[in-house]
């Protein structure tokens, strides 16, 4: 039986809360409120597997923490080894599903030399805000292939999806590994590419477009907004 430090670990904040708010109204002690709230998080699949997969999805984090660490120290080696110069290509991505699995859109932006500025606003079909994410990226990254670009530099605010590409396969998420492939794939033939992640404010131009291509009906009540933040 998982003790209540395995159980807090795995926890998100918002089941964190609302375990307290089950312990205050009932008068449960924290350790079982929380273990019924993540029990019934995890449904007929069960708590074990919930907390195996929250431990795996940890797991992958760090080693996407270790890549980006890795791949800073790298580029400040190149900086203080040349003349900075700033990337001929710049892009920049954003997926979104509504609600969260859902209606997916994707958006991204890509600009070139001489002011060349392409935009992609499109529905993606059903699934959660992680495959958007991909689709997005892939998107855009064929365009970029289209177009000729190099030195391009693709920034992204989803980092389960870049710390995904920059995994090693082992820790790679099984889910989504048929979407890595093919981003892996895709960057392998743009070998002056990178990929950089930003804060969700910096990438506001990708996400409005993202929204744009699958609107929200009016009578939504914009939770799948929350289920997004817990996963990207």
């Amino acid at each position: 039986m998982p003790d209540y430090d395995a159980l807090f670990a795995a926890a998100f904040k918002g089941e964190l809360a609302t375990s307290r708010k089950l312990a205050a109204r009932t008068g449960m002690s924290e350790l079982e409120a929380l273990r019924a709230t993540l029990s019934q998080r995890a449904g007929v699949a069960g708590l074990e597997q919930l907390l195996a997969a929250r431990a795996a999805e940890r797991l992958r984090s760090e080693h996407g923490a270790a890549a980006r660490r890795a791949q800073a120290a790298a580029a400040l080696a190149r900086r203080s080894a040349a003349p900075a110069s700033a990337p001929a290509w710049r892009a920049w991505f954003d997926g979104s599903a509504h609600p969260n699995p859902g209606r997916c859109g994707i958006g991204a932006v890509l600009e070139g030399p001489g002011g060349l500025r392409i935009e992609l606003s499109r529905a993606a079909g059903y699934g959660n805000s992680s495959e958007a994410e991909y689709l997005a990226l892939i998107a855009v990254l064929e365009a970029a292939l289209e177009h000729g670009a190099d030195t391009l530099i693709v920034h992204g605010d989803s980092q389960v999806v870049i710390d995904d590409v920059n995994a090693p396969d082992s820790a790679s998420a099984l889910a989504l590994r048929a979407y890595r492939a093919r981003a892996r794939a895709l960057l392998g033939r743009l070998p002056g590419a990178g990929l950089r992640w930003i804060p969700r404010h910096k990438n506001g131009q990708a996400d409005a477009l993202s929204q744009r291509a699958v609107p929200l009906p009016a009578t939504d009540d914009h939770h799948e907004s929350d289920q997004r933040s817990t996963q990207d």
